[in-house]
């Protein structure tokens, strides 16, 4: 049971960074595509209207996720942070474009609901994932190699104060936390 515990503590934390990170992926989303058409409307140029909306979009996703989504992971530097968020950003973009190519040139699956099958559910879906893992991974690491665990709380036991229902919110805030000494894996 303690054990159980443990684990619950630190997909509970996982849980609500993914919860977060989806809030401020709609957010992005948004953006672009409200800034693309307010573009498109205004010079009649799709390509460059795309390319200011993403780079609006990718810097509204940055500071979402460097300031809410993972604030309590440490910080390295603003510039190397948004260059590789950017960077990975790109990699989501390209697995996006991959499953459409694949879809449409490969499998000849050409109707416009297959082309946003592929690109807006399976190629969302698998960049979004890979935006997520590698953003955790690369760019708002937990430098310290401790995962992090609501305050009071040892692994396979509760909060202090916390009858182990499970229902209770936990306090993320950094203020909150503490280092558990188990390397994170």
């Amino acid at each position: 049971m303690k054990a159980l515990l443990g684990v619950y503590y630190r997909l509970g934390h996982l849980v609500r960074e993914l919860m977060k990170f989806g809030v401020v992926g709609v957010v992005a989303f948004a953006t672009d595509v409200g800034l693309f058409n307010l573009f498109l409307h205004l010079t009649d140029k799709p390509l460059t209207s795309k390319t200011l909306s993403t780079v609006v979009a990718t810097t509204v996703a940055y500071a979402g996720n460097r300031h809410w989504t993972f604030r309590h992971r440490s910080r390295s530097g603003v510039r190397r942070e948004y260059s590789l968020f950017f960077l990975l950003n790109g990699v989501g973009l390209a697995i996006a474009l991959g499953c459409l190519a694949v879809s449409h040139y490969v499998l000849d699956f050409t109707s416009r609901l297959a082309d946003n099958i592929a690109a807006n559910v399976v190629g969302l879906a698998l960049g979004t994932t890979f935006r997520f893992w590698s953003y955790r991974r690369f760019v708002f690491r937990n430098t310290s190699g401790m995962e992090m665990v609501p305050s009071g709380a040892t692994v396979g036991r509760p909060p202090a104060g916390d009858a182990g229902d499970g229902d209770a919110e936990r306090d993320e805030e950094p203020h909150g936390l503490t280092e558990d000494r188990t390397p994170q894996g």
